[in-house]
């Protein structure tokens, strides 16, 4: 089972984000609160559990946690900040709408930025190691998937019921054939073999 937290005794936050490797959408970000004696022998790391039960965890973790909350940050401000600050705001914004201020924050990987003075640590593959921070992946891969599915909706071409704005290769394709859409990222390389493409977004 995950460690149920890095710094004992504090109210600790744990955060993570989804979507930072995406072709098009938003990057999510989510931050949870659990109490400190919190167990749950099936939380992981998002990537290891199945569609299914990533929601049942979800359904779990809403009703455990002491708070949570998801931020969000589209495509166009990624365009204009990049995609790590993007990142980085994703999860400053889910720390916002929490309903708890923490005294700790751990998050997954290697950079952040200093939030409120609140002390927080990196913590490489910490989604794999901590509960806070596997709940917030599974809040928001979850969250950002429900996102992608209205937005399929609007551009079933593209399959993002499958992939998620991901570079899978239908999703390249699609490009190819009919160009992007007001959701794709524009400074990301959109298709592997075009360095400079003129769109109409």
């Amino acid at each position: 089972m995950l460690a149920p937290y890095l710094n004992e005794g504090l109210l600790e936050a744990g955060c993570d984000e989804a979507g930072r490797g995406c072709l098009a959408g938003p990057v999510y970000a989510a931050a949870v609160i659990l109490p400190p004696d919190y167990r749950n022998e099936l939380l992981n790391d998002s990537k290891q559990l199945s569609e299914r039960r990533r929601y049942e965890l979800r359904t779990a973790i809403e009703r455990d946690a002491l708070a949570w909350a998801v931020g969000v940050v589209d495509n166009h401000e990624i365009d204009e900040i990049n995609i790590l600050r993007a990142s980085i705001l994703a999860m400053h914004r889910a720390l916002d709408a929490l309903s708890l201020r923490p005294q700790a924050i751990i998050v997954d990987g290697n950079r952040f930025s200093p939030y409120h003075q609140i002390p927080y640590t990196t913590v490489v593959k910490g989604d794999a190691r901590f509960m806070s921070i596997a709940a917030a992946s599974i809040l928001a891969k979850t969250y950002r998937d429900d996102h992608m599915m209205r937005l399929h909706a609007e551009y079933p071409h593209y399959h993002w019921d499958h992939n998620k704005g991901y570079p899978a290769p239908a999703h390249r394709e699609a490009i190819r054939q009919y160009g992007p859409t007001p959701y794709h990222r524009m400074t990301f390389q959109l298709l592997p073999d075009a360095r400079q493409l003129e769109f109409p977004f």
